[in-house]
């Protein structure tokens, strides 16, 4: 099977990173693998996160991926900002808690805002999937934030599931990391197998 970059950085299209690029959320030796360009988090998805060491500001992130049914993953924008990973394959009412949505805040011990996807997009258990994101940091101005984090736009299989969404501070499960204009990438691993076969991060073109 031929090889596949899961990472690729803007300032270097052409050159690969490897497992080597990212560390474990919680500080201990990272247990996600990499076989024959596929990243995963093993058959029972239960490690730890993993966080990349490049810091990114505004990007675009191509992302392909595939969970088993009744699976459960997200992408962190910045390690603070979700875009859900879920197995919602043929349900007819969705919510904040389903492929395609940013995830909700959680304040005093309950949900908060989140964006349900526009869309039920989600494919059948096992098949490959695509989000392209396009998303802005924050903005600060003398130290003050000036401007909330938004996704600009986010496509789900192709079909638009959010535009134009600001999310007002981190969802649910984030790390503790203040808001800022660069962060990092992270990727859940304890709530279910997941699999990637490809992580494209670009700088976001103005």
């Amino acid at each position: 099977m031929q090889r596949r970059d899961f990472l690729l950085l803007a300032a270097s299209l052409n050159g690969s990173v490897s497992l080597k690029d990212w560390v474990a959320q919680d500080g201990k030796p990272q247990k996600w693998t990499m076989t024959d360009g596929i990243l995963s988090n093993g058959p029972v998805g239960k490690v730890n996160n993993i966080v990349s060491k490049k810091l990114f500001g505004d990007v675009e992130v191509n992302v392909e991926f595939r969970i088993p049914k009744g699976s459960n993953s997200g992408i962190y924008l910045q390690g603070l900002y979700e875009v859900q990973i879920f197995d919602s394959f043929g349900k007819a009412k969705i919510n904040a808690t389903d492929g395609g949505s940013i995830y909700h805040r959680w304040i005093d011990a309950k949900p908060v805002g989140g964006s349900t996807a526009k869309v039920n997009a989600s494919k059948a258990p096992g098949e490959w999937q695509s989000y392209l994101i396009h998303f802005c940091t924050p903005r600060f101005e003398n130290g003050k934030k000036v401007a909330n984090a938004k996704f600009l736009k986010v496509l789900f299989n192709g079909e638009l599931v959010q535009e134009n969404v600001e999310c007002d501070g981190p969802t649910r499960s984030a790390m503790n990391l203040p808001e800022s204009d660069k962060g990092p990438l992270m990727i859940q691993g304890d709530h279910g197998p997941v699999e990637f076969r490809k992580i494209v991060v670009k700088k976001l073109k103005a």
